[in-house]
């Protein structure tokens, strides 16, 4: 079997198939969970604590003078902990809503009727004759 026909049947089968969509989706689906996270929840999260951004905490570490992360960048390293911070809570907030939105897929997924139970299975001659001559003997 040639590679390129090797590679044809790999490729077509079921379970790449499902593999290529699945981070179709979740690139598409991570953009709109990053714009939750990025235009409505850290905003909120911000005016909680006081209009505070996160990504504009670091320490510099070349001596710069700049007051905003990009800026402090362009002129030499810096210890950006803001940036973790809000991609650490991004993390977070980002956990718990898939954490939601599977708790809520498992909720409306109909539960599987149980199974109705086997019948008896017939007992068999041999065990059939044993207790007719236990019964006997007990007479």
């Amino acid at each position: 079997m040639s590679i390129g026909s090797e590679f044809k049947e790999f490729a077509v089968k079921g379970n790449v198939i499902d593999l290529a969509v699945g981070v179709i989706i979740g690139g598409a689906f991570g953009k709109i969970v990053d714009s939750l996270v990025g235009d409505l929840i850290m905003p909120i999260v911000g005016k909680i604590f006081g209009g505070l951004d996160f990504s504009n905490y670091f320490i510099p570490l070349a001596g710069q003078t700049a007051t905003v992360l990009a800026e402090a960048k362009k002129t030499g390293p810096v210890f950006a902990y803001g940036s973790f911070i809000t991609v650490a809570l991004n993390f977070a907030i980002l956990a718990f809503i898939i954490f939601m939105m599977v708790k809520q897929i498992n909720r409306l997924k109909k539960e599987q009727p149980p199974a109705p139970p086997a019948p008896p299975a017939p007992t068999p001659e041999d065990v059939v004759l044993l207790r007719e001559i236990r019964d006997a003997l007990k007479k």
